[in-house]
């Protein structure tokens, strides 16, 4: 995340609603009901143990390119040529984009899981890049790694969503959000309208940690009140914040695509009325460690990277189901019963 100063408040705007609503020709898509949809409405629960897999891996990158994944230098290409290939070995088509900074050529990569609806698409983001000073675990190691555990998780499912799913990891941010600025100016004006979401997630396991909305997008109000339920639902008191400049949906902003995210706090300071709000220590910062070299694994707090994790999976799912106008997976149940042969008649309806 870049070093602009954000500040959070509580006061509630109105909602809008998101473009979101299904064209006459789409339809839900439906299989079987998984067992692993344990968030409260339902969306899949994501793997803490995963998400610090990956960031563990990414760790070990820092440690032999460096000990940084910056831009231009050999750090960042190896964090690339990683998720690319989780992403490939999960059976995502991954596309590379590359495009010039001052430090040398820097890259974008997006996967897609195709939907019903081709016409729409909700992307979830978060820039990939660290600074050079250090490792960059936190910023935004765990923005990367949830993400890439979400894409992993959502595909395992079997099924196709009613809209596209497009995940996309930044290039450059840490330079002035060139990768997601580069994207966003190379899209057509028939691309751009397809993106009816853009959600982003840079820095989501602070040590002393916050739990931010992002308030900065009058057309993202719909994600946004989406999210607070989501941690009002879990017993968090959520405060909004105002990145616009900070961080990679900016751009998207910019190019008037509703947008929305999470963050746990970079360099400010901890208030006495947050600690009691979220835990932690008042008078410290969110992450001490910010933009230096002891961003490391250590600088990271599980409880919090696992609830923002799961905040992007309920978020993802909420905005499919209303894309939908129904449950994203639908259970269809046959009445007249079926003769099973299992060592003698056994009579059960089947559900598929």
């Amino acid at each position: 995340m870049r070093r602009i100063l954000a500040s959070a408040v509580s006061v509630l705007l109105a909602s809008v609603s998101l473009a979101l609503a299904p064209s006459a020709s789409a339809a839900a898509s439906t299989t079987s009901t998984p067992a692993a949809l344990a968030l409260p409405n339902g969306a899949p629960d994501i793997s803490l143990a995963e998400v610090q897999t990956h960031l563990s891996r990414l760790a070990t990158i820092a440690s032999s390119n460096g000990g940084n994944r910056c831009t231009g230098r050999s750090g960042y290409r190896a964090s690339v040529d990683y998720v690319r290939s989780v992403l490939a070995a999960t059976g995502y088509a991954v596309t590379e984009q590359a495009f010039s900074t001052n430090s040398g050529i820097s890259y974008n990569l997006i996967a897609e899981l195709p939907g019903a609806d081709p016409s729409r698409v909700i992307m979830v983001g978060g820039h990939l890049d660290g600074v050079c000073a250090g490792p960059g675990i936190n910023d935004n190691g765990t923005g990367s790694a949830a993400i890439l555990t979400v894409a992993r998780t959502f595909a395992s499912l079997g099924f196709r969503p009613p809209v596209t799913i497009r995940f996309a990891w930044w290039g450059a941010e840490e330079q002035g959000l060139l990768g997601s600025r580069y994207y966003v100016n190379t899209l057509s004006s028939a691309e751009r309208s397809r993106i009816r979401a853009y959600l982003n997630f840079d820095m989501i396991g602070s040590p002393n940690p916050g739990y931010f909305v992002y308030n900065d997008d009058s057309r993202g109000a719909a994600i946004r009140d989406i999210l607070v339920t989501y941690f009002t639902t879990i017993g968090i008191t959520p405060q909004y914040t105002y990145a616009g400049g900070r961080s990679d949906h900016g751009p998207f902003i910019s190019a008037g695509i509703p947008t929305g995210g999470t963050f746990s706090g970079a360099e400010e300071i901890k208030t006495a009325a947050q600690a009691a709000l979220w835990g932690g220590t008042a008078g410290r910062a969110f992450d001490p460690c910010y933009h230096r070299s002891c961003d490391n694994l250590s600088n990271v707090n599980s409880a919090a990277l696992e609830r923002h994790a799961n905040a992007i999976s309920y978020v993802l799912w909420e905005l499919l189901r209303r894309s939908s106008g129904a449950s994203v997976f639908e259970t269809f149940v046959n009445a007249a019963d079926y003769s099973i042969l299992d060592r003698g008649r056994v009579e059960s309806p089947i559900t598929v």
